[in-house]
């Protein structure tokens, strides 16, 4: 059930990123928010190293299929970080909002660098690389994903309120 789930959230972020949802959030040819690697990220934070690095190989793979670029370079990038996402989550307790932006801010700026330097080492594309750029998406992972934790924590608490407020109403 759990495998399921994984493969739901990675294809709703993969929808949501590659047509017109989050195409208003680019700036610059930039993307602000990258939602597969949220997903990543999260994925790995919540079950695990191995987890982590089979969904991101699976989502970095697809999200490589549907863009222009080369097959199995942004999977490289996804499977690395998801890996190392789960290796972090299993070995530091990090549950706290602060300690989970650094580890999505760190991934992604861990799967930047290595999508822009394979791309660059192999002579693929040049990139200007803008660090304030890749800064700004950093940060904007990290708070949906400090948000999407939240949101998921807190849901199930919120659906038991609900139902206990409505036996209330009913007796």
């Amino acid at each position: 059930m759990k495998a399921a789930w994984v493969v739901l959230a990675v294809a709703l972020a993969l929808v949501l990123q590659t047509q017109t949802t989050l195409n208003r959030f680019v700036v610059r040819g930039a993307v602000v928010v990258d939602l597969v690697l949220v997903v990543v990220v999260y994925v790995a934070l919540s079950a695990g190293p191995v987890t982590g690095l089979l969904s991101g190989t699976a989502a970095g793979l697809v999200q490589d299929a549907l863009s222009s670029g080369v097959v199995g370079i942004g999977g490289l990038a996804k499977t690395t970080v998801g890996f190392l996402a789960g290796i972090v989550g299993s070995q530091f307790i990090v549950t706290q909002p602060l300690s989970r932006f650094v580890v999505f801010f760190g991934a992604t700026v861990l799967e930047r660098v290595m999508f822009i330097g394979l791309y660059t080492l192999l002579d693929l594309r040049p990139f200007g690389t803008s660090y304030a750029s890749i800064a700004g998406q950093a940060v904007g992972n990290a708070v949906v994903g400090i948000v999407a934790f939240q949101l998921v924590e807190l849901l199930p608490g919120a659906l038991e309120r609900r139902r206990a407020r409505m036996q209330r109403i009913r007796r």
